[in-house]
């Protein structure tokens, strides 16, 4: 009995294991995606808000 323990201890283990190993990998992937593209939508906008400015001042 206690040898059947062991076995669904470890294997339980080895899939807690598993799951930190691809919820690490996974939330890395996430961060070092490129950003949204609303965000570069926001860039460009205040770039072209800036270049407009700049072209009035001249």
């Amino acid at each position: 009995m206690g040898d059947l323990l062991f076995q669904i201890l470890s294997m339980l283990l080895m899939v807690g294991f598993v799951t930190v190993f691809i919820y690490i990998l996974v939330s890395y992937l996430n961060r070092s995606k490129k950003p949204s593209s609303s965000a570069m939508e926001e860039k460009l906008d205040r770039i072209i808000e800036l270049l407009e400015q700049e072209r009035k001042r001249e």
